[in-house]
């Protein structure tokens, strides 16, 4: 049995850094980062996480919603559960 999660995680561009990216966090049955992957999107927050996703690994899917958090320096970002098809 594959005990692994995956977490995708995208952003605001708070700080206009210009680096408009969702992250593909993977975490073992205890909670641990074991890998991760990002890959760029056209815009910024849930809308192009999706569109970017979609484009760049079609076979992974979003299994539920996104949901919004603010991290220390005030950036907001979003979270979400995803899986392979198959």
């Amino acid at each position: 049995m594959n005990d692994r999660t995956m977490l995708l995680t995208c952003y605001a561009d708070t700080h206009n850094y210009g680096w408009h990216h969702v992250d593909l966090f993977v975490h073992d049955g205890t909670g641990r980062e074991v890998n991760w992957v990002h890959w760029q999107v056209d815009e910024d927050g849930p809308d192009g996480a999706d569109a970017a996703t979609a484009r760049v690994e079609p076979t992974l899917r979003r299994t539920s919603e996104w949901r919004c958090g603010i991290s220390a320096d005030g950036s907001e970002y979003w979270t979400a559960q995803a899986a392979w098809d198959g």
